[in-house]
């Protein structure tokens, strides 16, 4: 079930954090996303909270007594893991107690000095990935992502059968996941021309972005025992942006039989703030709604909550900056601009796909949802589809071309939700620049 709406979403609630009242503000009173930071002066990571331009130190207000018990213990840990786990009681609680602090409408002079106590200014501080990761699962979720990569491999059959019945997934690399603005070096790997007798083992040549959100995992279930889909939403702590780097020419040449391998887990990059989905509640939307003669989800994927209100109504956008920009100040190039609730699949029936089986989710797991590319070309969230597998190039504003990533492109992805009901909330950004492929 999607979390309900309370005092914390009120859209006149301001902070006594001036920044966190801009308009068009990523990190208002409503948003309160949580990270791990670490500040001059100290060395271990530290939960945070951002708000403005500001981090709420969890671990000094946990240590001066500012938090609930039941969460104290947990946020002052080196990772968020533990926090994860305790569920959404627990988090629901939590974010009452911020919400409470940090609202211009707090009355205790007292309350108000500690809790300035507790603030690190943003531009000072050293973000970091916020979880330890386990496992991370990609699914491909857009029906229409998959149908624009299956119509240029596949014309005749851009969508295999399976598609619209199963959740398509596969199992990534935990341990290559890294924080926004770690740069990504281009992969080698084997790739095969297709007039060539043989593969070469050499740099990739068709580096290219997916514009994804990734899904946290709360609290876990035991192997063996799947997660209703009633159930879902209470396994899932919040989201943050993802771009899910992959190698074209490698994956076309090793994909098959067993799908992508050394193609895709190189590098991803996640945002270092996770957006909780309780903090998403005003943007909740209903479920993607399937075209008329396609198969309704089996039952086990199938309920009336997750119908009315599975989706999110999140804006997603790419922009890109080369190096020839940077050198003339020019401003990034928007690529696309997607909404998320464009997703065949919701999150919810990734989870309970993902666990159908018996298989068991960790705290901190991420699930990532695949490519999110809408019905029009720009909502095409990779430079697969738009450049068409490079048959297209893409002209820049400054006379440049791109087929697909060159060395020294940054990509850049940000997200926000808003509507006329709701507090505008962001993301933040998702960076990474292209380094050339090593020795």
């Amino acid at each position: 079930m999607s979390p309900a709406l309370n005092f914390t979403h009120d859209p006149a609630r301001l902070s006594w954090i001036e920044t966190a009242n801009l308009p068009g503000a990523d990190f208002p009173l409503q948003n309160l996303p949580f990270g791990l930071f670490t500040a001059k002066g100290t060395k271990a990571p530290r939960a945070g909270v951002a708000i403005g331009d500001e981090i709420f130190d969890l671990h000094a207000a946990a240590r001066g007594g500012l938090l609930p018990i039941s969460v104290a213990p947990a946020c002052e840990q080196e990772i968020l893991n533990p926090l994860l786990a305790l569920g959404a009681p627990a988090w629901s609680e939590l974010r009452a107690r911020l919400s409470e602090l940090l609202g211009a409408d707090l009355q205790s002079a007292r309350l108000r000095a500690q809790s300035a106590g507790c603030l690190v200014p943003m531009s000072s501080a050293q973000l970091h990935r916020p979880v330890h990761v386990g496992n991370y699962t990609d699914f491909y979720a857009s029906s229409f992502h998959a149908a624009n990569v299956g119509a240029l491999f596949r014309p005749d059959q851009p969508l295999l059968p399976n598609y619209k019945w199963i959740p398509v997934g596969y199992h990534g690399r935990a341990s290559s996941l890294v924080v926004s603005g770690t740069p990504v070096r281009r992969p080698r790997g084997q790739r095969k021309k297709a007039d060539a007798d043989q593969p070469v083992f050499d740099a990739c040549e068709q580096l290219d972005y997916e514009l994804e959100l990734a899904a946290y995992v709360g609290p876990g279930n035991e192997l063996g025992r799947p997660v209703s889909l009633a159930e879902a939403e209470n396994h899932l702590f919040g989201v943050s942006l993802l771009n899910d780097w992959s190698a074209r020419d490698i994956q076309s040449w090793e994909y098959q039989p067993l799908g992508p391998f050394l193609s895709k887990n190189f590098a991803s990059t996640v945002s270092p703030w996770i957006v909780s989905l309780e903090a998403l509640a005003p943007f909740r939307v209903p479920a993607f709604s399937r075209p008329q003669g396609d198969p309704s989800p089996l039952p086990y994927l199938a309920g009336a909550e997750n119908e009315r209100a599975g989706g999110l109504d999140v804006f997603l956008e790419v922009l890109l900056s080369t190096p020839r920009m940077r050198t003339s100040a020019a401003e990034p190039f928007r690529l696309s601009r997607g909404r998320f609730s464009s997703m065949y699949w919701t999150l919810a029936q990734l989870l309970t796909h993902h666990t159908s089986n018996g298989c068991n989710l960790l705290p901190g797991d991420v699930l990532g949802s695949g490519t999110v590319s809408g019905p029009d070309k720009m909502s095409r969230g990779s430079l697969l589809e738009i450049t068409r597998r490079g048959a297209e190039p893409l002209r820049l504003p400054n006379g440049e071309e791109r087929r697909f990533l060159e060395d020294g492109d940054e990509i850049i992805l940000r997200g926000h939700a808003e509507n006329p009901r709701a507090r505008h909330i962001g993301l933040g950004e998702c960076r990474g620049m292209v380094l050339p492929a090593g020795p």
